[in-house]
């Protein structure tokens, strides 16, 4: 399945999730609804996963994790914020980067409408 066949089943489990809860919530309950939806859909999902920095050849646990990627192809970045701004951009770009991911989901639950909430980012797609 390529990332933009998953990234529209990932819209339609974030477009469900809201539905259900609507915004004002923790981002955990978002992330752990959304983990359920998208295994329920049959997707290969891991939740929290670790992710290492290699600097000159040195690997570095410093402590950064996805909140979810899924297929090992899309990462996705859950929030429930008052607005997205530049560096949560810049987090899930980075995090492109250093999993050499293609594509990437920047989603806020604190939006009236999902559709609203959802930045895609992109890396060489």
């Amino acid at each position: 399945m390529t990332e933009n066949e998953l990234s529209k089943i990932v819209f339609d489990c974030a477009l469900k999730v809201h539905k259900t809860l609507g915004p004002g919530l923790l981002e955990s309950a978002y992330e752990e609804c959304l983990f359920y939806e998208l295994k329920k859909a049959g997707l290969k999902v891991e939740k929290q996963k670790p992710l290492p920095l290699v600097y000159e050849d040195v690997k570095l646990e410093v402590g950064y994790r996805l909140d979810i990627l899924v297929e090992n192809k899309l990462i996705l970045e859950i929030k429930a914020v008052e607005a997205l701004n530049d560096v949560h951009l810049a987090q899930v770009l980075t995090y492109l980067k250093l999993t050499d991911c293609k594509l990437g989901l920047l989603i806020n639950f604190n939006v009236a409408l999902i559709k609203n909430g959802i930045k895609r980012v992109a890396n060489n797609l």
